[in-house]
């Protein structure tokens, strides 16, 4: 059975960090190219980030350049985001996602994790 745990959200003020993890289980984890995804309250789906099976390439969304970093452990089967410089308007919650086909489309994400929240504000 292929599961993935996100952890490491919760409330934080404008400015400062956190780093979520996203360990998982049931499937190869280095055989694919992975992906944070986000959801802002009332509003759709937004990819964060996404990173290469071997973690050489990495790719960010516009909103977040600059302030979060997607790594991934293969030996642990583990993805983070390391965020900094967080502001209000990323307050969501946020998703791993597996990535089926390496193009990080989230229509191709085949696997997604419960998701964590993530609150900032003073």
């Amino acid at each position: 059975e292929v599961q993935l745990v996100e952890s490491g959200g919760g409330l934080v003020q404008p400015g400062g960090s956190l780093r979520l993890s996203c360990t998982v289980s049931g499937f190869t984890f280095d055989d694919y190219a992975m992906s944070w995804v986000r959801q802002a309250p009332g509003k759709g789906l937004e990819w964060v980030s996404g990173i290469a099976w071997n973690g050489v390439s990495t790719y960010v969304a516009d909103s977040i350049k600059g302030r979060f970093t997607i790594s991934r452990d293969n030996a642990k089967n583990t993805l983070y985001l390391q965020m900094n410089d967080l502001k209000s308007e990323d307050t969501a919650v946020y998703y791993c996602a597996k990535d089926r086909t390496g193009i990080y489309s989230p229509s191709d994400f085949d696997s997604w994790g419960q998701g964590t929240l993530v609150t900032v504000s003073s």
